[in-house]
């Protein structure tokens, strides 16, 4: 009988320890979907609909869509959290599919890199960026890192008004660029190559 009732509630059959878990930052609403800090959430958006996802479903407080790159199955994911507690909806989409950390890759907003400049990089430190805070807090610090360049304003004090405002037009071509080589090389990111994907992508950008 206890065998039988722990069956109901076994999720055992939701484990999916290969999937990819992409992640996407950003803060939910119009209101914020021009913002530079909301670049990780354009990426996703432009990696999803080039590869053909579904439409987005609410899930794990956050925004799903989930397809096939490269041969392997990939979990896109927006919190809706807003940003300082993205590591809440990081945190139950792993738990949920027993998703290793490992397997996890962040798209971000990177102050320090210059508008336009992709790069790849594996745990360290976060630069004050809450998201990342909030996920390392969650889920553990190891979590592979895409980062994205939007250039820093030029004094700490400027930083949240700079990241909570649209790309100026200047910038729009450098941004789309960004998402659309990121969606165009996301195979490379899926079989492993880390590296591959950066040089792939920053090439695209430099055209």
């Amino acid at each position: 009988m206890l065998s039988w009732l722990r069956s109901l509630f076994d999720t055992s059959e939701q484990a999916e320890p290969d999937m990819l878990l992409w992640v996407g930052l950003g803060n939910p609403g119009a209101k914020y979907a021009g913002n530079r800090h909301n670049i990780g959430f354009m990426v996703i958006d432009a990696i999803g609909d080039d590869h053909s996802f579904p439409s987005e479903k609410t899930q794990f407080k956050g925004l799903c869509r989930s397809g096939i790159i490269g041969g392997k199955k990939v979990l896109s994911l927006k919190p809706t959290t807003f940003m300082n507690e993205s590591g809440q909806a990081v945190q139950a989409a792993m738990s949920f599919y027993k998703i290793p950390l490992d397997n996890v890759t962040v798209f971000h907003d990177e102050l320090d890199l210059a508008p336009g400049k992709f790069r790849m990089k594996t745990g360290g430190g976060i630069a004050g960026h809450n998201g990342l805070r909030s996920i390392r807090q969650h889920c553990g610090e190891n979590f592979h890192r895409v980062r994205l360049g939007i250039g820093h304003p030029g004094h700490k004090d400027k930083v949240h008004s700079y990241v909570l405002s649209d790309f100026a037009k200047a910038e729009h071509a450098i941004r789309d660029d960004i998402c659309n080589g990121a969606a165009r090389y996301a195979e490379h990111l899926a079989n492993g190559n880390g590296e591959l994907f950066q040089t792939r992508v920053t090439e695209y950008i430099k055209g």
